[in-house]
């Protein structure tokens, strides 16, 4: 009797040192969960301040105590990614990324190409103010301006006009294979063997960059004129290099991505947007079916695309082939080129621009035919 009283007595002794030892293990458990909770909070508070620090010592001066001025050379034709860049080459300001940010946020434009006097010690707002109203070191004798949203053509009469030329001698020379490989030689990196696909109508088609160009000569040869143009397409894309290698864009997919959104923008519209309907339509093995292409493969300018225009033969058509054109369908400014690589995050795969230029995206079929129905005649 004595035996199994003994017994009870330490088995009792055992269950209560194992929940003795339980209830240590869970306050160790419960330190452990704190600690690691408190060291996240404290990591998170450290990023964010790290962020903040970061961001407010990049819109600081780059040397408050260095006054001394340097000349600072801005191209014609440069845009917000460019002029960055050279800044923060030429040692004027801290990072050219923030910098580019920072324009956008405040929605400055109208900078001005010239040679300009600045300084480290400058405050970025000063920095802005100077390069709004800069000038070119001597008068131009020739300038040629090409639009945004124009095709080799149109830039061909342009040029021609401007050089008293005729429009077709122009495009034929542009076209010409021995005189688009003696470019090449000069700007190898740009123009690859790409361009020289059979399906290719125009091997340069997308690569003029749009800016006013100013010449020194009045008797400017046409080889001057367009490496002018093609070396201030260099520049742009030289401001995107990290964006290129990450999404593996050769300088032809990113041009002819972005002429397809520059075809289809309007003044108003959001190019981010009209970026994210391609991206997700390409994601999903989808035609483009956008209607620029249709009107450059029928090498046409017409108003309105009608369903009879849809069945035209060409690679360019793409209600009828999958994925990007063989090249692009005009020349895009900085503002398609930077929406070709940095698409909104939508689900939307249509979208539909009204007579007023406003733009009415969709998700579904049924609601891009719905919007379609109210908004567009059926005479298309």
């Amino acid at each position: 009797m004595k035996d199994r009283e003994q017994d009870n007595m330490s088995k009792k002794a055992l269950i209560r040192k194992s929940m003795i030892e339980r209830q240590g293990e869970a306050k160790v458990v419960r330190k452990i969960i704190l600690i690691i909770v408190m060291a996240f909070i404290l990591v998170a508070g450290i990023i964010g301040i790290g962020g903040y620090l970061y961001v407010k010592s990049a819109l600081e001066p780059l040397d408050p105590d260095n006054k001394k001025t340097k000349e600072v050379e801005i191209p014609i034709g440069s845009g917000v990614s460019s002029i960055s860049t050279i800044l923060e080459d030429e040692g004027i300001i801290k990072n050219g990324r923030i910098f580019k940010y920072y324009i956008k946020l405040k929605n400055e434009s109208g900078f001005q190409a010239g040679t300009y006097k600045l300084s480290p010690s400058m405050e970025l707002d000063e920095v802005l103010s100077s390069i709004k109203s800069g000038k070119v070191m001597k008068e131009a004798a020739l300038k040629i301006t090409i639009p945004e949203g124009k095709q080799l053509s149109q830039i061909a009469t342009i040029i021609a006009d401007n050089t008293n030329q005729k429009s077709e001698d122009v495009l034929d020379k542009l076209d010409d294979e021995k005189f688009v490989k003696s470019l090449q030689k000069k700007h190898p990196k740009l123009l690859t063997d790409a361009i020289f696909n059979e399906k290719i109508i125009h091997p340069l088609e997308g690569y003029l960059f749009p800016a006013t160009y100013s010449f020194y000569e009045t008797t400017t040869p046409l080889e001057t004129i367009v490496s002018d143009m093609l070396s201030q397409t260099e520049k742009v894309l030289a401001g995107y290099q990290s964006e290129m290698k990450e999404k593996k864009y050769s300088p032809h997919i990113l041009l002819t991505f972005a002429s397809l959104i520059e075809e289809e923008a309007t003044v108003n519209v959001d190019r981010n947007k009209i970026s994210s309907v391609f991206h997700n339509r390409l994601e999903a093995n989808m035609p483009l079916q956008t209607d620029p292409t249709v009107l450059y493969a029928k090498g046409k300018h017409q108003k309105k695309v009608y369903y009879k225009d849809l069945e035209v033969e060409s690679p360019y058509n793409t209600y009828k082939n999958k994925g990007l054109t063989p090249g692009p369908i005009a020349n895009a400014g900085d503002t398609s080129i930077e929406a070709a690589l940095h698409p909104d995050k939508t689900k939307y795969y249509y979208f539909l621009a009204t007579s007023s230029g406003k733009v009415l995206f969709s998700v579904s079929l049924d609601e891009h035919n719905k919007k379609k129905a109210q908004h567009i005649t059926s005479d298309k």
